[in-house]
């Protein structure tokens, strides 16, 4: 992300001023897919890719923002009646309207954002947009009065209430509370967390973007194995492969933990596997892109491969050695090329800080 950049796009939009510039990560979710909703355990960590916003109060009652990657401008009231039309200015809208509702006292702004996180590719960018924004608004117009946790869930709010996601909080959680070199562990019954260290030297971590895009997508928490079978012949032969995925994959959350904490990346990479298969043939969320993104990764001996995010497209992440990094990198291309007769996109990730303030 280019700091300079956007004060550059700020400068040149809003009268040659300058504000205050906020930051918040995109995420990865190492293992763990799927297990959130169903009152499991996550395992995500916050990324070196997010997005990037200077905003300054302007003195009125209406927001002025600028897109830069979209190169679209907006501006809308505070009220409810106000709400943009655009889709991406609703993020913004939808955080000042949940930040109101929490007792801020929201005045107008001039923004201008851009991000480097991949849309479409499972990376949640808009958790990074509404926490950037949700972390602003806190510091500049609430004395920094709203705390961590609501201010993650001042971001799933938005996307329930103003965009029409009925989604989680593992995102927006991984946004606000990222730490460079560690992952987050967290219970979605108990919103408990707990870092682990995630310093996998020799190891690169590498999303591989199947260019297709996927679709917006009580607990099963507590059932073990054993109980699911001796339930398998009430129960649909789908339904039973989607809750065995889902048993399967909550403990493999926990088994990657004890590994990382013995500094064991090949269990981490053997369970991130699993997972794969387990969303390819127990919860059938792959694709065919994507399924031969992993087949690649384990024919070029990367550690570990999977799909990352909701499923039907986006990116495998791939734990690889240094020395086959390489090897990998070219050969995934080329086959994919030679295979869909088109090349998927490569990105490097690093484990990051959660949201801040940058100047």
């Amino acid at each position: 992300m280019d700091i300079e950049y956007v004060r550059s796009r700020f400068i040149k939009h809003f009268d040659g001023t300058t504000g205050s510039v906020y930051a918040s990560p995109g995420r990865i979710n190492l293992i763990g897919e799927h297990t959130d909703y169903n009152g499991g355990f996550v395992f995500p960590g916050a990324v070196d890719k997010g997005m990037i916003a200077e905003i300054k109060p302007n003195g009125t009652d209406k927001v002025r923002a600028y897109s830069i990657d979209l190169k679209d401008y907006v501006e809308f009231g505070l009220n409810e009646e106000d709400a943009p039309k655009a889709s991406w200015a609703r993020y913004i809208f939808g955080v000042c309207r949940e930040m109101i509702k929490r007792g801020v006292d929201v005045k107008g702004f001039d923004t201008a954002f851009a991000g480097d996180v991949p849309l479409g590719a499972g990376m949640s960018s808009s958790a990074a947009l509404e926490s950037t924004y949700a972390f602003a608004i806190n510091e500049l117009f609430g004395d920094n009065k709203i705390d961590k946790f609501e201010l993650a869930k001042v971001g799933q709010a938005t996307e329930h209430n103003y965009c029409g996601v009925n989604c989680g909080i593992m995102d927006q959680f991984a946004s606000v509370f990222g730490k460079e070199g560690s992952l987050i562990r967290l219970d979605c019954r108990s919103l408990e967390y707990q870092y682990f260290p995630f310093k996998p030297e020799g190891y690169r971590l590498v999303l591989v973007d199947s260019v297709v895009k996927h679709p917006h997508v009580e607990f099963l928490r507590d059932c073990t194995m054993e109980m699911l079978q001796e339930a398998k012949a009430e129960i649909s032969e789908e339904d039973y492969m989607r809750a065995e995925y889902v048993i399967e994959e909550i403990q493999r959350v926990l088994d990657v933990c004890d590994a990382l904490e013995r500094g064991d990346y090949e269990t981490v990479g053997q369970k991130m596997y699993e997972t794969h298969y387990g969303m390819s043939k127990l919860y059938e969320v792959s694709c065919e892109e994507l399924d031969f993104l992993n087949d690649v990764a384990f024919d070029c001996g990367v550690t570990g491969s999977r799909v990352m995010g909701g499923g039907f497209g986006g990116c495998t992440i791939n734990l690889v050695k240094n020395e086959l990094y390489e090897t990998f990198i070219t050969t995934a291309k080329e086959r994919f090329k030679e295979k869909f007769g088109r090349s998927p996109k490569v990105y490097d990730v690093v484990i990051s800080d959660g949201s801040r303030k940058l100047v």
